[in-house]
């Protein structure tokens, strides 16, 4: 069965099984990375309900809110219930603050150096060992949990540590194989770690409640392992490296990508990255993008929460809305871009500054109106949704933009924007909390929303202005080796002509002298 599996794989087109593999890598990751958050609810009993929480809006006759503003929690979608005489913790709300935390402190730093790491080692090797320790690290889990808190902290750092290679190493593998006409929609398979997350917090709660909450470490666990050897088999750091490419396949990619894909072992021109505006145009951009996303998922429930009195974050399927509609329409844009490219109808500087409308522009107005929306939790979700999905145009402007300015260093690109960007996780919540400080009106909200648009807003305007989709110099180091050479050669052949003129000046003089003396 696994020899004919195999072979159904081997028939199909190795971009298309690339495909599939990004997409499903970022899928695992995800899922490893927010099981957590829903294995706790099993793990720590929950505490007596509190009913003197009340929101700014009142019930009333809209027969809306009636159906989804003040329903029970419960009524919605259960914490998934620990089996019979399943271990339980008696963890703090500090304590489960730092285990789910604990991912994000070390996430960033290895964001940082993924990319280097695949573009020195190969995106392959990279991604499939980060992932294989993630597997193991997840079956650690329970083992950690029933140590103490603090062992849990510990393997929730080291996935973290792991995870952090593996978006960095996806984008070098895209700017290695994926042809520029079809680059769009091979980043849209980025937007695989949405259903991961959805799928995720679907499946775990049965798996807790008939097995108990170690299962819902273990089976994820099992499926990475089974992922790994597809990503081992199907996977290969470059088309003229994969063993079962047809000829065809492989000169259509090599001669789309041209001399734009160098491999080098040295380290990145740090220099002329960090001093490229186009480079900080890309960055600045890339934050409020990710400005945007954690405002999303950490502001909007809060709001809905604590003005609307509707607790979205626990509403089933209402709660995968916006990241569901994120992915969808991340996948439609890819392709309207890839489809505008290959017509040559817009320049691809042209495409990423048009769509930061749709990616930026749009989803920071969309936040505005949402502190006008009232007491309608249907208008609130529906704006948070449309919101969450224009921003799938990202596929088409930050989050593809490194991959034009240096393919050779996109996964380094990549990397230092999100270890940039992640800092928008602290600081999202930090504002919220300063003027919410004194209440949850509607006015003391919208301070926050009027912040978090104008990040996304602004940060599209700096982009138009100085971005673009043009390769940078800096992208070609043997170039910049070949013409630093040049230069040094120019410099040494001019001070020998300079010296070889003095010599031979000073030696006519001396032929002269002679000549009169005799």
């Amino acid at each position: 069965m696994a020899v004919l599996f195999v072979k159904v794989f081997d028939a199909i087109p190795v971009r298309f099984n690339l495909w599939i593999m990004l997409f499903t890598s970022c899928w695992i990751i995800y899922m490893l990375r927010v099981n957590m958050s829903l294995n706790l609810i099993a793990m720590v009993p929950r505490p007596p309900k509190n009913h003197t929480i009340q929101s700014q809006c009142e019930p009333r006759d809209d027969v809306t809110n009636e159906t989804l503003h003040h329903v029970d929690i419960t009524d919605i979608r259960e914490a998934p219930r620990q089996v019979p005489d399943g271990t339980t913790f008696d963890w703090s709300t500090n304590q489960q603050a730092l285990i789910l935390g604990s991912y994000f402190w070390s996430y960033p730093v290895t964001s940082l150096i993924g990319g280097m790491a695949a573009e020195r080692w190969g995106p392959r090797y990279v991604v499939l060992l980060s992932t294989a320790a993630s597997g193991v690290l997840t079956a650690l889990s329970p083992i950690a949990a029933t140590i103490n808190d603090v062992a849990l902290v510990v393997v929730r750092f080291f996935l973290g540590l792991a995870g952090g290679f593996v978006y960095p190493a996806l984008h070098v593998l895209v700017a290695r194989w994926a042809p520029p006409a079809e680059k769009g929609k091979f980043v849209s398979a980025m937007m695989g770690g949405t259903l991961g997350t959805v799928v995720t917090w679907s499946l775990a709660g049965p798996l807790i409640e008939k097995f108990g909450w170690a299962s819902a470490f273990y089976v994820p666990a099992v499926i990475t392992f089974a992922w790994c050897f597809l990503w081992w088999y199907l996977v290969a750091d470059a088309p003229i490296e994969h063993p079962r490419i047809s000829d065809t396949e492989r000169k259509y990619i090599l001669d789309a990508l041209g001399d734009k894909i160098q491999k080098s072992k040295g380290l990145p021109p740090f220099k002329s990255i960090l001093t490229s505006v186009p480079f900080l145009a890309m960055v600045f951009i890339h934050y409020g993008n990710l400005w945007g996303l954690y405002f999303i998922m950490t502001v909007g429930p809060k709001f809905v929460s604590s003005v609307l009195g509707f607790e979205l974050s626990a509403a089933g399927v209402i709660s995968a809305l916006p990241y569901l509609a994120r992915m969808f329409l991340a996948a439609i844009f890819g392709v309207i871009g890839d489809c505008i490219l290959s017509r040559n109808m817009m320049t691809t500087t042209t495409i990423r500054k048009f769509f930061c409308l749709f990616s930026h522009i749009i989803p920071g107005i969309l936040l505005v109106l949402l502190v006008y929306a009232g007491c309608s939790t249907a208008l609130s979700v529906s704006l948070i949704t449309m919101s969450m999905g224009f921003n799938g145009a990202a596929t088409l402007t930050n989050l593809q933009n490194h991959q034009d300015l240096a393919p050779n260093y996109a996964g380094t690109l990549y990397g230092i924007a999100n270890f940039v960007g992640s800092t928008a996780g602290f600081f999202t919540p930090m504002i919220t909390a300063y003027f919410t400080r004194n209440g949850n009106s509607f006015e003391q909200w919208r301070p926050v929303f009027f912040i978090g648009a104008s990040v996304y807003v602004v940060s599209a305007i700096f982009f138009i202005l100085f971005g673009t989709g043009n390769i940078q110099q800096w992208n070609f180091p043997n170039e910049i080796a070949d013409s630093k050479e040049d230069k040094e050669k120019n410099g040494d052949l001019k001070h020998m002509k300079t010296s070889a003129t003095k010599n031979g000046d000073g030696k006519d003089d001396k032929e002269t002298s002679l000549n009169v003396n005799s």
